[in-house]
């Protein structure tokens, strides 16, 4: 059991959105004002913010708007962030039970779904992710993109697929001012894009597109977005979800404004199909030459069947945004089809059946002690940023209702996690530092107008947030 006299020690592996979410939920429970909570957040990146850095397009600054709320959290005294430390290889899962009364992962999805078609590993077939994390600024991908095809397929209708479109469709100068560093300033500058597609299986009612980010893609002055009429069409279950969703009723409405406008003289051309579903990438010397859709049709419950009818695009790069994957986190069970971890409310189930003291589980689930998840790791990669509050919310719920069974840290001082990462000389940033490295970032900006410039290089973010050449640990 663990002492009620100290404060609750809980250990938060990532330290994006999800983590920090549920941190906030920790010191708003109960618990935190009769015992007191201590929040240790553990991040493989040296900055914190996980998809808010890492994930959303550099010209969505409103979105970017919300790590000012994640501010106020890790500004909170019950809480620190220990960055640049990569679960399983600088701290196990056996560390972290010496040190807390419980653990919760939330390192969400950084790898891309498999679409299994042939010809999606040829030259010039890229993922979303890897996209997505070199515009980002991502310390551990290349620092080039190669940008030489004119007419580029996005695979997905979603709001990770008008990113990439539009980051594709917009010139260098465009997203100049944002804070994308030279590199991938240098890469957009260059790219020879001049039409987008854009290609969804279903129909209109069917996208996942929000209102406001596929209303955004028709204020570039270089892009022109064009809705063939042929693929508005709804049928039965179509309407009921217009009906029954205002926001799919804005989609709906917005595309059905642009099918039937008159096609304007902007110089980059971005279509959005629909009813086509990819069923091979084209290939030719092992380079990407086109894409092949079917043309599919409502069923009348909203979904498609297809036609038998083909067609072929002429295109020489596809981007496939079918959906992000989570990675499997070690000693934890882990469900390869779904990209998750096994959990009940966001306790972790133990795959070997066993009840918490140990008996067979019989009827009853199964959970690993003090062992929780949340996020895109508890429920899959769906949903908005926001959505993540409420899985905090019923995770910490869990966490707190058992938390009178814990057995314990066997050394709750939280000086010792420091001293355990200073005798393996590990390189950790702080939430100092990264008031440092966020100063560095904008005195880097300041001179070209802009708000900041991110700094790419993992050693270069190491240096910026120290207060000295000498890291910490």
């Amino acid at each position: 059991m663990t002492d009620q006299n100290r404060p609750l020690r809980v250990a938060i592996v990532g330290a994006g959105p999800a983590g920090i979410y549920a941190a906030d939920a920790l010191m708003k429970s109960d618990t935190a004002a009769d015992r007191g909570v201590s929040i240790d957040l553990f991040e493989r990146m040296p900055a914190p913010f996980g998809l808010i850095r890492y994930g959303v397009a550099p010209d969505h600054p409103r979105i970017k708007g919300i790590i000012t709320a994640l501010h106020k959290v890790l500004d909170k005294p019950q809480v620190r962030l220990l960055g640049n430390l990569d679960y399983g290889t600088d701290i196990t899962l056996d560390d972290l039970r010496t040190f807390y009364d419980a653990v919760i992962f939330s390192t969400g999805a950084n790898a891309d779904r498999a679409l299994n078609i042939p010809g999606i590993e040829l030259d010039g077939s890229y993922g979303a992710a890897d996209f997505v994390s070199w515009y980002d600024g991502h310390p551990d991908v290349p620092r080039e993109w190669p940008l030489e095809a004119e007419k580029v397929a996005v695979l997905g209708v979603g709001n990770v697929a008008l990113d990439i479109a539009r980051v594709l469709a917009k010139t260098g100068d465009e997203l100049l001012p944002t804070e994308i560093p030279a590199n991938v300033y240098e890469g957009l500058k260059n790219n020879k894009a001049v039409e987008v597609h854009v290609f969804g299986r279903r129909g209109p009612a069917q996208a996942k597109f929000t209102p406001l980010e596929l209303r955004e893609l028709d204020h570039s002055p270089t892009i022109e977005v064009i809705v063939d009429p042929e693929d508005i069409d709804y049928d039965e279950g179509s309407e009921a979800a217009r009906r029954a969703s205002k926001q799919v009723d804005m989609v709906a409405n917005t595309l059905q404004d642009w099918a039937i406008r008159d096609v304007g003289n902007r110089p980059h051309k971005l279509f959005l199909h629909f009813f086509e579903s990819p069923t091979e990438v084209l290939g030719e010397d092992g380079k990407v030459v086109g894409l092949r859709t079917e043309r599919t049709e409502l069923d009348g419950t909203g979904n498609v069947r297809g036609t038998g009818t083909f067609n072929d695009w002429d295109v020489q790069a596809v981007y496939r945004a079918v959906g992000y994957l989570s990675q499997n986190i070690a000693k934890l069970p882990f469900d390869d089809q779904a990209g998750t971890v096994p959990n009940e409310a966001g306790r972790v189930l133990d795959e070997n059946g066993n009840t918490p003291d140990g008996r067979s589980a019989g009827s009853t689930p199964a959970y690993i002690p003090a062992t929780y998840v949340t996020g895109w790791i508890k429920r899959g990669p769906v949903g908005l940023i926001g959505h993540t509050k409420g899985d905090a919310n019923e995770t910490i719920a869990c966490l707190l209702a058992d938390a009178p069974n814990f057995t314990g840290a066997a050394n709750p001082d939280e000086n010792a996690i420091i001293e355990f990462l200073e005798s393996k000389s590990l390189p950790y940033t702080t939430w100092d530092g990264w008031y440092r490295l966020d100063a560095h970032e904008r005195s880097l900006g300041e001179p070209e107008g802009r708000e900041r410039i991110k700094v790419v290089e993992r050693d270069d973010m190491l240096r910026a947030s120290q207060p000295t050449t000498e890291l910490v640990g």
